[in-house]
């Protein structure tokens, strides 16, 4: 727990293959003691992609060797976009790091990026040893469950054609590639298995 008064800090509990996963988020600009980083940039604004790479850099100086996640936040306003999905995947590529776009607003793909940033780590520190392995490696938000989202249908009709035209049923993170499956076989599935 923080020792200090005024430090932006919080904790949650995600599940992480069926197992509770305690984290503490903190808001840290210089990347000293942290185990994992999620690199958040608004898609609306090409300064905040831009900025980046100074983060990288920072991080590289003061916590090499930490796993990141590039986060383009703010998705249901595609319509605005500044920063192209490709741009910013291929950017995330080339960095070594996995690459979510995600809409608190809509509570897509959120979870899903603090979950596989939680797996990287703890793999990195060789956790992943003390639970069974599970094909699933993310769980995300299906095409067919935006219509169930609490917002109106303009937003979610957007987001369901950005998504289809976008390829977010099958995502690429790793160099490996995943799509939509269902492990028992029937059509309501929502997790990522590995093909």
């Amino acid at each position: 727990s923080p020792l200090c008064l005024g430090i932006d800090y919080k904790t949650t509990t995600i599940l992480l293959d069926g197992r509770r996963v305690k984290l503490e988020l903190w808001v840290d600009s210089e990347g000293t003691g942290n185990e994992g980083i999620l690199l958040v940039y608004d898609i609306t604004n090409r300064w905040s992609f831009d900025g980046i790479d100074r983060w990288i850099r920072e991080i590289d100086e003061h916590a090499p060797g930490v796993p990141r996640i590039l986060v383009g936040n703010r998705l249901h306003l595609a319509f605005k976009r500044q920063v192209p999905t490709e741009q910013a995947r291929a950017y995330a590529e080339k960095n070594g790091m996995t690459f979510f776009e995600v809409s608190p607003l809509c509570n897509f793909n959120v979870i899903e990026s603090f979950t596989e940033l939680s797996r990287i780590v703890l793999m990195r520190h060789g956790m992943e040893k003390f639970w069974k392995p599970n094909r699933a490696i993310v769980s995300c938000t299906p095409v067919h469950l935006i219509d169930k989202l609490p917002l109106p249908v303009a937003i979610k009709s957007h987001l369901k054609s950005f998504s289809m035209a976008n390829g977010m049923n099958a995502v690429m993170m790793h160099g490996r590639s995943y799509s939509l499956a269902n492990p028992s076989g029937g059509s309501k599935g929502n997790s990522l298995k590995r093909s």
